[in-house]
């Protein structure tokens, strides 16, 4: 029962702390004129969007690093390292992301840091996360015990966890592409690995995932079709980063790609159809990722959202049973 208190307190007080933040944040940011800068290669639906606000991540970063300091501090939840791993990749990631927003809008393109420059900065996390992971005792092995994977992989966990990283955060940043649709699919997700989390013994994380979950439906308020503010790359990065974070300290690695399948879907279409077009010298979708093949077909930006949602649904909930019985 206690558990249970806590699970909807922290739910409750992310919800609340981002929507009051949310009705500070997105007037403001409107007045600075901190406007997203469109691309030139989508519709010209999206381009009515240029100079909607972005940044939009902060009304759930702040809210959900705030509660979770302020429970450490007053002794509800007990620091440990897999807490500490998780709030430096999600605050990395959230600054990476920063950046490269901040770049995007000095410029005034949609061209922010480059791909090595993110690249290093991913780097420099994933050695923090590996040396607080190591010197906890964290395991070098990966193991999938009903499947009877065991790999022992020594310093080389650290690539792995790297590549996890940023392959969660770069398929999150790919799916930010409709509004609602990144955010819904990560709310989604964090449902299910807070159970996940809460059911195989890992209450630190569970609490602080469920926080987060609290605080992007917050912000889903103003992110929902027609959106007021984008989460920008401060929140896809961050939100993608802490995703795989947070699957690798829970040792579900394999759940990630179950839980995550949509946006999993989503990197694919665009490394299919780069291929498609490398080899093959013509396009197998209309225009990747996904989401933007539907609306080539002629979908409503919000039938889009909604499809992908219910997907996203159907998969956390298989992941949930594959994540507890793994």
């Amino acid at each position: 029962m206690l558990l249970l208190t806590k699970a909807i307190f922290a739910i409750m007080i992310g919800f609340l702390f981002s929507s009051v933040l949310g009705l500070f944040l997105v007037p403001l940011f409107k007045r600075l004129r901190i406007g997203q800068k469109i691309s030139v290669f989508v519709g010209e639906a999206h381009r009515k969007k240029e100079g909607t606000p972005t940044f939009g991540g902060l009304i759930f970063i702040i809210p959900t690093i705030i509660i979770t300091l302020g429970l450490l501090i007053t002794g509800k939840i007990p620091y440990t390292s897999n807490l500490g791993i998780v709030l430096l990749v999600f605050t990395g990631y959230a600054f990476i992301g920063f950046l490269d927003d901040y770049l995007s809008i000095k410029r005034g393109d949609n061209e922010g840091l480059t791909t090595y420059q993110k690249l290093f900065l991913q780097v420099l996390i994933a050695v923090g996360f590996f040396y607080i992971y190591m010197k906890n005792g964290g395991q070098t092995a990966w193991v999938v015990g009903t499947l009877h994977i065991d790999i022992e992989m020594g310093w080389l966990y650290g690539l792995f966890i790297l590549l996890v990283l940023v392959g969660s955060s770069n398929a999150v940043n790919l799916t930010d592409g409709l509004d609602g649709l990144a955010g819904g699919l990560s709310a989604i997700a964090f449902v299910a690995f807070s159970l996940i989390s809460l059911m195989v013994g890992f209450e630190d994380i569970g609490i602080f995932t469920l926080i987060l979950v609290g605080s992007i439906v917050g912000f889903l308020i103003f992110n929902t079709h027609p959106a007021k503010i984008f989460m920008g790359d401060t929140g896809s990065l961050a939100l993608g980063g802490v995703m795989g974070a947070i699957a690798i300290l829970a040792h579900r690695e394999l759940t990630l790609l179950v839980v995550a399948g949509v946006f999993v879907i989503e990197t694919l279409s665009v490394i299919i159809q780069v291929f498609w077009v490398q080899v093959l010298h013509k396009r197998l979708f209309l225009m990747t990722p996904l989401h933007h093949h539907f609306e080539k077909l002629g979908w409503v930006e919000t039938d889009i959202v909604k499809l992908f949602w219910v997907f996203g649904l159907i998969l956390a909930m298989a992941g949930i049973i594959f994540g507890v019985w793994l």
